[in-house]
């Protein structure tokens, strides 16, 4: 088995992932009641077999990697549980504080290595998928920047697990490497994309000029920090009952629209009534990079913006990780099995990584090797456009407040660029192909969804439609 990374195998929004994972493991607690709040905040589109086997892997899950030696936080000797918005148990366990993804992704890559048969290979994109003469995938081509060249990987099955497309917005919490790529790549091989329209943009990401964009937890509002205005009012109350702790698309809305009637940059988020040793210790990596930015969150209001943090659409595949190409599988940000709906539940991705990525990995192990001769790819050709533009087109008009004449603009845009060839293309052309691909496909679905729902918000069609409580699906029948 050959695990390829295009940066170092440990860069990943995964790594970067504070809040926690979710699991029904506390006394008060039980599994329906966490499936029952999955399926609420999807929304209506949660696949229900696939949030069943979400919820029912989840303890499994959870007692393996503490086997493999994950060390979450304790209270005493039991596992310690920490509420976030939609929840209604305290449920997420957490690692370090807020280094849950670190911790998790440590013990997943000491797990691997210590297998004979697993093998390693970083700095190589994977640029195209190779596909057999009877249309399977075959492997993979991937861009080696170590070699300075264009390598082809033959392998009797594949699996993406590329992570998400955050880096096609101008805003966002998502590390440099999420740029689509795993979903651009299925698509142009063929592969069938789903609900790549319901991009979540988490509510609280800090903003101060020439600071990045870094993730405020939602545990930092499950702890009690409440959001307030310019003026220094709390105003989610007037949004949703569960004022803070509402669904991640509603308080983004409402601290956009915060933001626009007082015609400011940001709203605050404001921990100073909470018990300042606790933030330290419970939020150290939040804390310490807040103040390197100027902020000491235990004693003012932190400046936060929301920020495009999670796809909850992706690569089309089954309860295994089957996508609609046979011997290519997706798990993790990339795959769409339908378990988040239009919403993702607080925490569940990195829970969905661990089970989901399990079954898939099963599941691989029993395809057969593809008949027919390998395509080599066609020479790719890359759009006219700066990333930076493109991030801002996708800002301005595929973002968390949408209308059909700025979603038809924009696809207008993307579609009529024109594009170039180039002899020796570097990761970044490769990144900015996928990430137009992407912005594409997410602007084709949000104009054919005429209503709201989750992640997808419509301002010329407010409301849920009936109508469209269905699974969109788009897929191209061959490589270009």
């Amino acid at each position: 088995m050959l695990v390829v990374a295009k940066d170092t195998l440990q860069e990943s929004s995964s790594e970067y992932a504070q809040g926690g994972i979710a699991a029904a493991l506390s006394d008060d607690d039980e599994v329906t009641l966490h499936e029952q709040d999955t399926i609420t905040a999807g929304a209506g589109l949660c696949d229900p077999a696939a949030v069943r086997v979400l919820v029912e892997e989840a303890q499994p899950s959870i007692e393996q990697l503490i086997e493999w030696g994950a060390e979450f936080d304790r209270e005493g000797t039991k596992l310690a549980f920490a509420r976030e918005g939609a929840h209604s148990r305290s449920r997420v366990l957490h690692a370090h504080g807020d280094s849950t993804g670190a911790e998790i992704v440590r013990t997943l890559y000491h797990k691997a290595a210590s297998l004979p048969n697993v093998e390693f290979r970083s700095f190589a994109a994977v640029t195209d998928l190779l596909l057999a003469g009877d249309g399977s995938a075959a492997g993979v081509v991937v861009c080696d920047a170590k070699r300075r060249d264009k390598v082809m990987i033959r392998a009797r099955g594949v699996l993406l697990a590329t992570g998400g497309l955050g880096q096609v917005y101008r805003e966002s919490t998502n590390p440099e490497v999420a740029t689509g790529d795993g979903v651009a790549v299925a698509w142009r091989a063929g592969a069938e994309v789903s609900d790549i329209e319901f991009v979540q943009f988490h509510p609280t990401a800090l903003h101060i000029e020439g600071a990045p964009c870094f993730l405020l937890s939602e545990a930092l509002r499950g702890e009690g920090a409440y959001l307030r205005n310019t003026a220094g009012e709390r105003f989610m109350q007037r949004y949703h009952p569960l004022a803070e702790l509402a669904p991640r698309d509603v308080v983004s809305r409402a601290m956009v629209t915060e933001i626009a009637r007082e015609r400011g940059t940001y709203v605050f988020l404001d921990l100073t009534h909470l018990d300042a040793q606790h933030i330290r210790t419970r939020f150290p990596r939040i804390y310490e990079t807040c103040l390197k930015c100027g902020v000491d969150m235990t004693r003012e209001p932190v400046p936060a913006h929301p920020a495009a943090h999670y796809a909850m659409g992706g690569v089309r595949t089954d309860l295994d990780g089957r996508t609609s190409l046979a011997r290519l599988f997706a798990a993790g940000e990339v795959a769409c099995t339908g378990v988040h709906g239009a919403n993702r539940l607080a925490s569940n991705s990195l829970l969905e990584g661990v089970v989901y990525g399990a079954r898939a990995g099963r599941c691989m192990r029993e395809v057969d090797s593809p008949a027919g001769a390998v395509a080599t790819p066609a020479d790719p050709l890359f759009p006219d456009i700066s990333a930076a533009d493109l991030r801002t087109l996708a800002w301005e008009k595929l973002g968390i407040i949408r209308e059909g004449c700025g979603l038809q603009s924009a696809l207008d845009r993307l579609d009529g660029l024109s594009t170039h060839s180039s002899s020796s293309p570097t990761r970044d052309a490769f990144e900015l192909r996928n990430m137009v691909c992407v912005a594409q496909l997410i602007a084709r679905c949000a104009l054919e969804r005429r209503e709201s729902r989750g992640g997808h918000y419509r301002s010329d069609f407010p409301e849920h439609d009936p109508a469209f409580l269905e699974h969109s699906r788009i897929a191209r029948s061959a490589r270009p």
